[in-house]
């Protein structure tokens, strides 16, 4: 986990799965349901991923479309059967009707969370995505959330760590948009390089900006409009900081 004190510390074994979780969910660009697809769930913690995920969609006082169709992304992810699908269509349901959490909620992995810590961890991130569906989450989600991942056994920290993740990955903020470079070195600071740097090693720098912040893979988050045309204006910034070096690099 993070560096804050307030962060009681993870034993080992959950500290280093934890860290392999959250590269893993950077590496899919924090997709949750490639993520899903990469640290596959044990049927028994299934009831309770639904369950919660119901629970935490219904924090503002109602379901919106874009909780139903993560929902249906993780179903698809999962690979369930037809007879599963309505399982856990059953178990959203019953979540969402919930003002509190019962307290067995998540029993069978509290239990195992100390030994086979993965299956808590995999279900934190996929409960962090859901309270973040549409960008940094409202108190009421976020406690929601944090109350959840209490129920999992795991230190509610954690929620921090995640959402931090996303915080520096994928929410876009008006403040967060550059000028347009106009200098050499104004391309080279934007996309994180200096004037040192080979051009192979600036290209590699703009492909990971540009992957960061792509609108067709945004898109697959359920942002906002706003949102999505400020990805839109950070790929462009990025884009002319490359073309700006690329144009100063050709060869006479």
């Amino acid at each position: 986990m993070s560096g804050n004190p307030s962060h009681p510390a993870l034993p080992a074994r959950m500290e280093a799965t934890f860290s392999t979780l959250l590269n893993r969910l950077t590496d899919c660009n924090h997709q949750a349901t490639g993520f899903l697809e990469q640290s596959p769930l044990p049927r028994w913690s299934r009831r309770c991923l639904f369950f919660c995920l119901g629970y935490v969609a219904r924090a503002d006082g109602r379901v919106t479309e874009a909780d139903i169709a993560y929902a249906e992304g993780l179903i698809r992810a999962l690979g369930l059967s037809a007879r599963q699908r309505r399982k856990a269509i059953k178990r959203f349901q019953d979540g969402k009707t919930r003002k509190s959490l019962p307290h067995m909620t998540g029993l069978p992995v509290r239990l195992f969370s100390r030994l086979w810590p993965r299956p808590a961890l995999t279900l934190a991130v996929c409960l962090c995505h859901a309270a973040q569906l549409k960008g940094p989450p409202g108190k009421a989600r976020r406690y929601r959330c944090e109350d959840a991942i209490d129920r999992l056994g795991l230190p509610v920290g954690i929620c921090d760590d995640i959402l931090e993740s996303y915080a520096r990955k994928v929410w876009i903020r008006p403040a967060d948009i550059p000028a347009k470079p106009e200098t050499y070195d104004d391309a080279c600071r934007l996309l994180g390089v200096t004037r040192r740097d080979s051009q192979a090693t600036i290209k590699r720098a703009y492909r990971k900006k540009v992957s960061e912040c792509h609108p067709d893979k945004l898109a697959q988050q359920r942002l906002s409009p706003r949102e999505l045309s400020l990805a839109k204006e950070q790929l462009l910034r990025y884009q002319q900081a490359w073309e700006l070096i690329r144009q100063r690099q050709r060869p006479l």
